[in-house]
């Protein structure tokens, strides 16, 4: 049996020809295929605007800035995430504040965020980022209600859940990014994501004036768009308005992304097959909490998370097996950098106590049902 990982790209013969075809156009960057590659995505996911960038992190960057966060100002996010969902607010000056997590769905709990809101002094926090973690779509509306309340922006972290949806107290399904009840939403591209370009990201908005903001941030803070100019000499003249960065995603890589979008569908349906036969082959595994999803969602299954009784003897049983079976994520909270704000060990106990426990088996589409059947048996193999 050949390595296990527990995420990876699936390049096609299509991929390949659609990133050839990219290389031999007269344009690497800022040409065609982005600007498709962003109608494409606004519409795959129901949105008016999106914004391409070099990576999901650089997404959370700009999504912070054009959410105006700044020194003195606070946010708050999740502290089971990967680091950037926290970062995103350190690189505008602001604080990082956690909140501690759901321990069924294992998301931003909307209840602890709400006691944080009735704690602090009005205009003490500027935004909110919450994180669809392992492709489980966080209940959007919820914390809309609460930003409104309070006045705050909302970056919904989406990194993990391109397709995935939760139906709201309308009954209509709401799907993450298209802009309903979050004023950003943030998309990755990395290889182990469900859309791969290598690198890459998207911003998704129904608001005009952020859509406007990212591009300017996108691009050096500079604009050549004559209704924004404030003079006109001439077809040369551009204006750096903003600091910005220089964020911008190339041609093929762009190119990439469109052929993988074609079939993000059938790896989301693939990724559904594989949770099930989990979800059957490892019921009645003792030491073991599968995770759990209410009926009215559809996750997106980026990973597939398991709560497990001496999960480092897990864990090393796997890897010598070759699975390599993954911990997402060490609390946020807990890295050395964030300690040196205060944060310590105890502040945080659900996600600590998740963090303990938790561990991610392979998922992936192209993940065969032989490999599956493998893992499975290695897991009862370990308990037994």
């Amino acid at each position: 049996m050949k390595p296990i990982p527990y995420g990876t790209q699936h390049i096609t013969d299509e991929d390949i020809a659609a990133v050839t075809e990219a290389l031999k156009s007269p344009l690497l960057t800022q040409g065609p295929k982005l600007a498709e590659f962003e109608r494409a995505f606004a519409d795959y996911v129901g949105a008016r605007y999106a914004v391409a960038v070099s990576n999901g992190t650089a997404a959370l960057h700009l999504s912070a800035l054009a959410a105006g966060l700044g020194p003195g100002d606070r946010a708050i996010t999740t502290p089971i995430t990967f680091a950037a969902s926290a970062n995103c607010i350190r690189y505008c000056g602001a604080e990082a504040v956690f909140a501690d997590i759901d321990p069924q769905t294992y998301l931003l709990d909307a209840n602890r965020v709400e006691t944080l809101l009735q704690q602090a002094e009005p205009g003490t926090y500027k935004a909110l980022i919450p994180v669809d973690l392992a492709g489980y779509p966080v209940d959007a509306e919820r914390f809309r209600r609460l930003a409104d309340r309070y006045g705050l922006r909302i970056i919904e972290d989406a990194c993990h859940a391109p397709g995935a949806w939760f139906t709201d107290s309308s009954g209509k399904r709401q799907r993450t990014g298209n802009g309903a009840y979050a004023d950003m939403t943030v998309f990755s591209f990395h290889p182990v994501k469900h859309i791969a370009c290598g690198e890459g990201g998207m911003v998704t908005t129904d608001s005009e004036e952020l859509y406007e903001k990212l591009l300017l941030y996108r691009t050096h803070g500079i604009t050549k768009n004559p209704e924004q100019l404030e003079r006109h000499p001439g077809g040369w003249y551009y204006e750096m308005q903003e600091l910005g960065y220089n964020y911008r995603l190339t041609e093929f890589q762009a190119a990439l992304g469109l052929s993988q979008l074609k079939r993000a569908d059938a790896g989301l349906a693939r990724r559904q097959e594989i949770a099930r036969v989990y979800d059957e082959g490892l019921k009645d595994c003792p030491g073991l909490t599968l995770p759990s999803r209410a009926k009215d969602i559809y996750h997106a299954f980026h990973l597939y998370v398991i709560q497990c009784d001496n999960r480092k003897g897990l864990y090393d049983h796997l890897h010598a097996s070759g699975i390599f079976a993954q911990v997402h994520y060490i609390p946020v909270h807990l890295q050395p950098y964030y300690r040196s704000f205060g944060w310590k060990p105890g502040d945080l106990p659900v996600a600590e106590g998740y963090y303990e426990r938790c561990l991610s088996l392979p998922m992936y589409p192209t993940l065969t049902d032989e490999e599956q059947r493998y893992v499975i048996d290695r897991v009862k193999a370990f308990y037994r």
